[in-house]
């Protein structure tokens, strides 16, 4: 049997999902779901997660929902508004590189949020920072990838989902400092809302600065591919067994 509860981290509205064998969970998973999706977009992952052994059972799964509320009749969310007609301009034209040097405005608050997410499961299970995995699909795993790099330790693992690179001075400059993390990241190569340029650049930033990445791309659009999915639940296997 799964355990789903709903309760509140800081500001955030979570939900809370774990296996019923599971009384102290040895690892927690967060992940961010995307710009107009719902705040439990992501919450059926946990279910797949959890089937896929006893080391994922041992794992509580976070599910955290973004604050700024789009359109309250489909419980539609963004961590941060995006200008999607300059996006939609940057790609006519073949500049979506451009999108590199974007830092939004409400990164830093949205990094505090997640942080004080993470610093809760770390006192609410005692957990290390070695057994936190944070992740997220389009604009929640790059939420996920800035929190990763500006956490004072080195996390358990990152999972990046049709994520790309922003922010990009800052997260050069904190990828260089931060110890190795594991990570896995996943890309459609047709994708057409976040080009396969930016995952590509962020892949070979982080591996630049000795971060350890299984990358997946494939041929599809902005999606999560269950090969990428399993490759997720490999990573969090492997943090709740070190």
């Amino acid at each position: 049997m799964i355990q789903k509860t709903e309760t509140k981290i800081g500001d955030l509205d979570c939900v809370l999902v774990k296996s019923e064998a599971c009384q102290t969970p040895t690892s927690a998973v967060i992940f961010c779901h995307g710009f107009g999706a719902p705040g439990t977009d992501l919450v059926s992952l946990a279910d797949v997660m959890i089937e896929m052994g006893t080391a994922q059972q041992n794992a509580v799964y976070v599910f955290p929902a973004a604050p700024i509320e789009l359109d309250p009749l489909f419980d539609s969310r963004a961590w941060w508004m995006i200008d999607i007609e300059k996006i939609q301009n940057l790609m006519m034209n073949g500049k979506t590189r451009e999108m590199q040097d974007e830092s939004p405005d409400l990164l830093p608050q949205r990094r505090t949020d997640l942080t004080y997410v993470i610093d809760h499961c770390r006192h609410e299970y005692s957990l290390p920072a070695s057994k936190i995995v944070v992740g997220g699909f389009s604009q929640g795993s790059m939420l996920a990838t800035d929190v990763a790099l500006h956490y004072p330790e080195a996390l358990g693992g990152l999972i990046v989902w049709s994520g790309a690179l922003i922010n990009s001075d800052q997260w050069t400059l904190q990828a260089e400092r931060q110890s190795p993390l594991k990570i896995t990241q996943s890309h459609g190569t047709i994708d057409p809302i976040l080009p396969i340029d930016g995952a590509r650049d962020l892949k070979d930033m982080l591996e630049s600065h000795h971060h350890q990445i299984e990358y997946i791309e494939f041929h599809g659009p902005h999606s999560i591919p269950m090969n990428a999915v399993k490759l997720a639940g490999q990573l969090i296997g492997n943090v709740v067994n070190d």
